[in-house]
């Protein structure tokens, strides 16, 4: 059983950067794409970042282009958050998808397998 765990988060002021990382056990990570996604309150999940499994693909919602990288090593997925603002305020999921393809790396939250249970992350004004 693969399990997602996501670390880091935290209260930060606008203008502030943080970073989340996240760990895939259970399988092998490299097989791995990894996304994370976040949920505001009142709001569905929505895409943030995903990363193929190869590192070489990534792909960011617009709102946080320029502003988050996501990137990985043999054993996490990180997400660096430059330039908050308050409206990053969510709760940060990551999640898992198990593929052959290094080219995968998916936006929409049914195409992963596996999920943490979420990070908080709050950007004060």
């Amino acid at each position: 059983q693969v399990q997602v765990v996501e670390l880091g988060g935290g209260l930060v002021q606008a203008g502030g950067s943080l970073r989340v990382s996240c760990a895939a056990s259970g399988g092998t990570f490299s097989s791995y794409a990894m996304g994370w996604f976040r949920q505001a309150p009142g709001k569905e999940r929505e895409f943030v970042a995903a990363i193929s499994r190869s590192g070489g693909i990534k792909k960011y919602v617009d709102s946080v282009k320029g502003r988050f990288t996501i990137s990985r090593d043999n054993a996490k997925v990180y997400l660096q958050m430059n330039s908050l603002k308050p409206e990053d305020t969510a709760v940060y999921y990551c999640a898992a998808r198990g593929t052959w393809s290094s080219s995968t790396a998916p936006v929409l939250a049914l195409d992963y397998d596996y999920w943490g249970q979420g990070t908080q992350v709050t950007v004060s004004s």
